[in-house]
């Protein structure tokens, strides 16, 4: 299975990207890498993930990632990425659907 990443879910991993850079550019580096390392473990088991509580669909589902909540929709041959959020920011289903 393909992993493709929305332009939102990019965008947001960069914002926390470019936060925890302010104190240590090589810790950013390895959290970006250690986050596509982990959402590409989902291509072989993409029901993985459990569903979003806040999202009442089968194939929209969410895996933890440190303190972030990665949201992506499982579609046929290839999982979706849709965003990357921190566990203390609100999650707005409107912002994926």
């Amino acid at each position: 299975m393909r992993v493709v990443w929305s332009p939102l879910a990019v965008e947001r991993a960069a914002e926390a990207a470019e936060y925890v850079a302010k104190d240590s550019p090589a810790a950013a580096r390895r959290w970006v890498e250690g986050l596509f390392a982990a959402v590409a473990t989902l291509a072989r088991l993409p029901e993985r993930g459990r569903r979003v509580p806040e999202f009442p669909r089968p194939d929209v589902r969410e895996m933890l990632f440190g303190s972030y909540r990665v949201v992506y929709r499982i579609e046929p041959g290839r999982l979706a990425v849709l965003t990357v959020r921190h566990l203390r920011r609100r999650f707005d289903p409107d912002e994926v659907a």
